[in-house]
């Protein structure tokens, strides 16, 4: 693995971000090429700066355009562009890099990781709001283009591994695994009075707020659940989830012939992303060894769909198609928000999701084709938002 190579990292200020440049270290220290194009972080001008004056790339843009002044003023000097805003972050990814990380959180990384598709780049994805909002079309683009999408979702890594193209129809059912989060065992009382400090302290992973409510939520999971639906051409039926605390084995593959081949290792996102960057090949970096001896069992529980009605929400959104899964996307990302503001209880989420969707249904406003894709993903949000904030204040606490 001695080619050179050309990055650009989208949301490089995030876990994902900073995790996929820790990566980057290790590749240039073993005797790999890479330089960085582009970096893109959401608000932290300080984080982004200091990423750009240690990497060096042609440009650095801040989302958020109030932080322009700020993010230009910290590299003032440096001969390192400044940009900001929505259309920067789209041009950022349409730059010439030949590997993209697209870690944006939410539906503001679909233009993005489309624009870097569209041009034939290898795109290693770890924003699952962009294959669930435009799925079909994002990966219909990259083969048009020439280009390769990588998951770095853990469970989707894991298949992307075990998956053997050749016998993708001799597949039974993928199985993806989660953890439980936070409340795996608490009560339905337990989890109506939980805070947004106990739904982000998940057990085995570090991540963002939002990745780790929707882990507490299982709408993760459901997500998942969609990208794996569109990622490896399987029919919803064919799609099972199942609890495994230990987070050690990431996805499974059952094949008709009774075989069942999984992907293991410790829950670092580091391992995903160093199979994403080194894909074909395998790169070496100071990885935490899996010890089975040391970790003793490894165990597993079907999925509580009452406790958890999240899950079901998203198999009905998968199985609706069109841009349902886009809608629900929405509506969760606008309660997540609510919760976190401490508008919303940790339950009324899955609540306010289910009555948008219910209100678009009867309004007939989620469509069935993908036609437009990114004009009609975004209208498609734009209007579940705007339902949601509709439907939240019945769930407000006083």
């Amino acid at each position: 693995m001695t080619a050179a190579r050309t990055v650009t990292v989208l949301g490089s200020t995030g876990s994902i971000g900073l995790s996929t440049l820790d990566l980057l270290e290790h590749a240039r220290a073993g005797g790999r090429a890479v330089s960085i194009d582009a970096l893109v972080g959401g608000r932290n001008t300080e984080r982004l700066a200091e990423q750009a004056l240690s990497w060096r790339p042609r440009t650095a843009v801040i989302a958020d355009e109030s932080r322009y002044e700020e993010l230009k003023a910290r590299l003032a000097g440096s001969g390192i562009e400044a940009a900001a805003g929505n259309s920067a972050v789209v041009e950022a990814a349409a730059m010439g890099s030949d590997w993209v990380m697209s870690a944006i959180v939410g539906a503001a990384g679909l233009a993005p990781t489309l624009a870097a598709v569209e041009r034939g780049a290898t795109v290693a994805l770890a924003n699952k709001e962009a294959l669930v909002c435009a799925g079909p079309a994002l990966l219909l683009a990259a083969l048009r283009s020439g280009g390769k999408v990588i998951p770095v979702d853990s469970e989707h890594s894991a298949i992307f591994q075990v998956l053997q193209p050749d016998c993708a129809d001799k597949v039974h059912k993928l199985i993806l695994t989660a953890s439980g989060g936070p409340f795996r065992t608490w009560t339905r009382s337990q989890m109506a009075a939980a805070s947004p400090e106990q739904a982000i302290a998940h057990p085995n992973w570090s991540m963002g707020a939002k990745i780790s409510v929707d882990s507490a939520t299982m709408m993760n999971k459901g997500l998942e659940m969609i990208e794996a639906a569109y990622l490896f051409a399987m029919p919803p039926e064919k799609i099972e989830v199942l609890i495994h605390p230990q987070s050690v084995i990431h996805s499974l593959v059952e094949y008709q012939d009774g075989s069942t081949l999984a992907q293991l290792g410790p829950p670092d996102m580091r391992a995903p992303i160093a199979c994403a960057f080194a894909w074909p090949d395998r790169m070496a970096w100071p990885a935490p060894r899996l010890d089975l001896a040391a970790i003793g069992k490894l165990t597993f529980e079907a999925p509580d769909l009452d406790r958890f009605p999240a899950v079901g929400l998203a198999r009905s959104a998968l199985e609706r198609g069109g841009f349902a899964p886009a809608a629900m996307n929405a509506a969760n990302e606008t309660a997540v928000a609510a919760f976190l503001e401490r508008r919303i209880g940790f339950l009324d989420i899955a609540s306010v999701v289910a009555e948008t969707l219910a209100r678009m249904n009867g309004n007939g406003d989620i469509g069935a084709s993908l036609g437009g894709v990114l004009e009609e993903a975004m209208l498609i949000d734009a209007s579940a938002r705007r339902i949601a904030a509709d439907v939240l204040p019945q769930f407000e606490r006083l």
